[in-house]
């Protein structure tokens, strides 16, 4: 199964009007089935990364299906099945070769403890491919067209979600599809002081150093601080004003001190003020890409190309989002926050979505207060039995609760 590769028919190109990306076939003729069903799903108000994030995700399913020979409205539950299986299997498919990444590809670095991306499907990639092949079928049954059943079942189908629930207990997702694999549990990825302070010190630019010190102090994302405008800050009060991944809204952060201390000398050394409705990050260099000698705004691979710089000095393997992390677990570390501030800060819809990630601890902290807890009983002087009260037998009380007196 692994050792199938899929046809490089197709591809996932820019469109101009309503849909923004469109699966082409070999021809550069846009996919009907596909284009009908992203314009249902550009009507649903979804963003431009989602819409190509699906995208390429059917694009695989039609590549699947001709490898399978299936008629796209003829697929049953066995062709999803088998894509699952192979894409437990198959290597990704890549544009081009590894080359410095392929000593590391799949390790764990020894200094940040984090794994190195390697070449296989992650179970979030099927589980996220699945969602969106179900979603894909489930429009074409409400029209009446495709197959009578959709071919991504559901595990338990014909049962009314939450059917027996107790009402003593939180609510639990249902209607996992069939052939989604699990998710393993995985700590969020903290950076340590340490680890911080070798980071910042790699940096080359304050301009760097300040985009750094806000994602660090609040969480944000960034996308979230990549489009910050010069009106999306607030000298007095220290906040900056980001739009929320996923819901769009806006909402002020709070920054550290060092954070605006740095925003203020990255803007100085550009040597002017971006406007109100201008990004507040720009390139350092000036490049011509056909509009003249000029900077021009930061974007998420410049962004990436930072990190790539210092990762190579430090040789560790930080993300940004790694930032993001590291401001939550200290959020949530510290006595004068709530569990309340550090979901709002961090923009989750959910307290739960909080409390599931950030609510840990290391093994080694909690293996010393057992050990302590252990250590204390067994020092810990045996406490004279208080008298009983008058009329109250010893025995009938050993009897009643369990050798137990109190």
């Amino acid at each position: 199964m692994g050792l199938l590769r899929l046809p490089q028919w197709g591809k996932v190109a820019p469109a101009e009007g309503v849909v923004p990306w469109l699966v082409v076939d070999g021809n550069g003729q846009p996919v009907e089935p596909i284009r009908r069903f992203l314009t249902d799903f550009v009507a649903r108000d979804n963003r431009t990364g989602s819409i190509r994030s699906y995208a390429y995700v059917l694009l695989r399913w039609w590549r699947w299906l001709r490898v399978v020979e299936v008629e796209w409205d003829h697929a049953t539950s066995e062709e999803t099945r088998d894509l699952v299986l192979w894409l437990q299997q198959a290597p990704k498919e890549r544009v081009s070769a590894r080359t410095i990444s392929a000593a590391t590809a799949g390790k764990v670095n020894p200094r940040t403890r984090k794994q190195y991306l390697d070449d296989r499907y992650k179970p979030r990639t099927i589980r996220h491919s699945n969602a969106v092949l179900r979603s894909f079928y489930e429009f074409w049954l409400e029209t009446g067209e495709g197959p009578v059943i959709n071919p991504v079942p559901l595990a338990r189908p014909g049962r009314r979600a939450h059917a027996h629930h107790n009402p003593l207990e939180r609510h639990t997702a249902e209607g996992r599809i069939r052939y989604n694999p699990r998710l393993p549990k995985r700590r969020p990825r903290e950076m340590p002081d340490e680890g911080w302070n070798s980071f910042f010190a790699g940096l080359r630019s304050d301009r760097d150093r300040a985009i750094v010190s806000l994602a660090v102090s609040n969480g944000a994302r960034a996308a979230e601080l990549l489009g910050v405008c010069g009106a999306d800050l607030n000298w007095g009060e220290q906040l900056v004003r980001v739009v929320r991944k996923g819901t769009g809204a806006e909402q002020w952060l709070p920054a550290s001190p060092d954070a605006f201390m740095w925003i203020r000398l990255y803007l100085a050394a550009l040597g002017e003020t971006p406007g109100l409705r201008e990004p507040l990050w720009w390139t350092l260099r000036r490049r011509d890409r056909g509009d003249g000698l000029r900077r021009h705004p930061l974007n998420y691979e410049a962004l990436r190309a930072v990190f790539r710089r210092v990762n190579a000095l430090l040789e560790t393997n930080w993300t940004m989002h790694d930032l993001r992390h590291t401001a939550a677990l200290r959020m949530a570390r510290d006595q004068h926050l709530t569990l309340k501030d550090v979901q709002v800060i961090l923009g989750h819809a959910h307290l739960s979505t909080t409390a599931d990630v950030y609510l840990w601890e290391e093994d080694e902290a909690v293996v010393r207060r057992v050990a302590t807890h252990l250590a204390d009983r067994q020092h810990r002087p045996e406490q004279p039995a208080e008298p009983l009260a008058l009329g109250y037998d010893s025995s009938d009380l050993s009897v009643l609760f369990g050798g137990f007196q109190p």
